[in-house]
């Protein structure tokens, strides 16, 4: 069975430094190119490409096999892509200045390189060393750091279209010699690129963390700036049972929210469209956005509908900054904001739709059936309830970023955490509604839904 004409694997498999791999030789601007000119070329259609595991020929990667060929091509640079694509990709004719010819030696080369892995592997094991992959994710937070400091000083706006380190330093003013440094780690990182000592910023860098750039996200990634401090008291964390360093959003300064609103407004725009479709329009004329943050949520529903009105509820500074993207998206007529305390005001009646979107994960248990509860008496007979989150299996050790959530929750809330589908499902139950259902959206977060009888 061929689904397409060719299929290509790359290997992209990543090694401890100093070993050889693909990925050190290049591989992953190698499958960017491979996607650019396989595009540039309206091939999309007839060539899939798959990034793979070792390919076993360690020394002389990048590597990339093409079937149904059975080709071997080995050193690629993104330079001889253009070349591959058009000669064997669309004319059929190999290109042997970087093919590998011979099976036999081929196969003795792989087969070495697997014995020494092997080797290499015994020995790891018994001289007690732990495995690769838990010294990395024991030193994640090295990466972070270097990443979130820049963004934190605001390194990529300063880098510019090109900067040496002394000008960097003196644009933010930080001590030269510490900048070089992080300067020299971004580059490592493939933050940055550097040539005779100018740094430049990639394309990726340019498009989303120079501030004022089409795309700009530093504003919203300034909140996991602030989530590092927090995760910092973990420790103290797990021994006391809730968070150690709390403050309510309104004690927080406008910064901080500025920076959390525009962190949840990039999730909220990306997964608006998924929930709009997944719960539908039809007979929804109002409909209430219980802590709706950007009102990105309400937007998209009144979008959806003209004849649809949105209400967003939520703290007065929150309000505010709501407000700006509802004008901006035109929409101030059917679009509006309440200042509340979702904790404990009465929501009001007559709501066709009510949605409460990661909140519930800062919450209590009991605080939840309230909110719960009180989202009841506000929706018409027929009414939906749906809840956005984070959803726990039953044994709340998966999905991943569920569980991982729970602890970002005990850093930073009195007793918020994520919960489980039987969780919610027992909150909805026992306010008194039907119908309660799941819906699995892509991505992290999912649905809960509840119809008032």
């Amino acid at each position: 069975m061929e689904p397409f004409r060719y299929h290509v694997f790359v290997c992209d498999q990543k090694k401890p430094e100093g070993v050889p791999s693909c990925s050190a030789h290049g591989s992953g601007e190698v499958l960017r190119a491979l996607e650019r000119e396989i595009a540039g070329q309206g091939m999309m259609d007839e060539v899939q490409v798959t990034a793979c595991g070792s390919l076993g020929l360690c020394e002389h990667g990048p590597n990339m096999v093409v079937y149904p060929d059975g080709v071997w091509y080995c050193g690629v640079k993104p330079g001889d892509v253009a070349e591959i694509v058009r000669s064997h990709f669309r004319e059929g004719v190999v290109v042997e200045r970087l093919a590998r010819t011979n099976p036999s030696e081929l196969r003795a080369e792989m087969l070495s390189n697997r014995r020494k892995r092997e080797a290499a592997q015994r020995a790891r094991d018994a001289a007690g060393i732990p495995p690769d992959e838990l010294m990395q994710a024991m030193r994640g937070f090295q990466e972070s750091r270097v990443w979130l400091t820049a963004v934190e000083l605001d390194v990529f706006t300063a880098v510019g279209s090109g900067a040496t380190a002394a000008e960097v330093a003196v644009k933010l003013g930080a001590d030269a010699r510490a900048m070089e440094l992080l300067l020299d780690a971004l580059v490592a990182l493939r933050a940055l690129e550097k040539e005779d000592g100018v740094y430049r910023n990639t394309p990726v860098t340019a498009r989303y963390l120079v501030r004022g750039s089409p795309d700009d996200a530093r504003l919203g990634l300034m909140h996991t700036v602030g989530m590092w401090k927090r995760w910092s008291t973990l420790t103290d964390c797990v021994r006391a049972g809730t968070s150690v360093s709390l403050a309510e959003i309104e004690a927080r300064g406008p910064e901080w929210t500025e920076a959390f609103i525009a962190a949840m407004d990039m999730g909220a725009r990306e997964r608006a469209p998924l929930v709009v479709r997944a719960v539908g329009v039809e007979g929804v004329r109002r409909m209430l956005d219980v802590g709706g943050g950007s009102a990105a949520y309400a937007i998209a529903f009144a979008r959806a509908d003209s004849s649809l009105e949105a209400e967003v509820l939520d703290l007065a500074p929150v309000c505010a900054i709501a407000q700006r993207h509802i004008e901006k998206a035109g929409l101030a007529g059917r679009v509006r904001t309440r200042a509340g305390d979702l904790r404990a005001d009465d929501f009001g009646t007559g709501y066709d739709l009510i949605l409460v979107s990661s909140i519930c994960h800062m919450l209590g248990a009991e605080e939840n059936l309230d909110l719960v509860r009180r989202c009841r008496r506000a929706l018409v007979p027929g009414g939906r309830l749906v809840i956005q989150d984070f959803i726990l299996e039953p044994d709340r050790t998966a999905p991943r970023m569920a569980a991982l959530f729970s602890l970002n929750m005990l850093v930073g809330t009195k007793q918020g955490r994520s919960y489980s589908v039987d969780e919610y499902a027992g909150w909805l139950e026992r306010a008194g509604f039907r119908d309660v259902r799941r819906v699995a959206l892509p991505g992290p977060t999912g649905l809960m839904i509840g119809v008032r009888g």
